[in-house]
């Protein structure tokens, strides 16, 4: 149970990059606390871009669901070795990107 907690405590670095059209943040690099769930990054990128909605993927492979925990989603790509080195990359755009 201790490691479960310390895990899922810990901070994530996601690396945000533009798909298509979409503007390109200054920074592209964020620390992220695991147990916030990826509606707060979505919602992040759109405070930061001045969009009401953006169309976000995870490593251009899926869209996960805002309730997942940003933990979850680091820990499923490194297992399928989509991991970056060490980071959640967070790819966006303004429209749909892949199907």
């Amino acid at each position: 149970m201790a490691t479960e907690s310390a895990s899922s405590a810990r901070k994530v670095v996601v690396h945000f990059r533009a798909t298509g059209g979409a503007p390109i943040l200054k920074q592209a690099k964020f620390k992220i606390s695991g147990t916030d769930k990826f509606a707060k990054v979505i919602d992040f990128l759109c405070r930061h871009l001045g969009r009401e909605t953006l169309f976000v993927y995870v490593n251009s492979a899926f869209s996960p669901n805002p309730d997942e925990l940003v933990i979850d989603l680091y820990n499923i790509n490194v297992e399928l070795n989509f991991g970056f080195d060490g980071k959640l990359v967070v790819n966006y755009a303004c429209s749909m990107a892949w199907g």
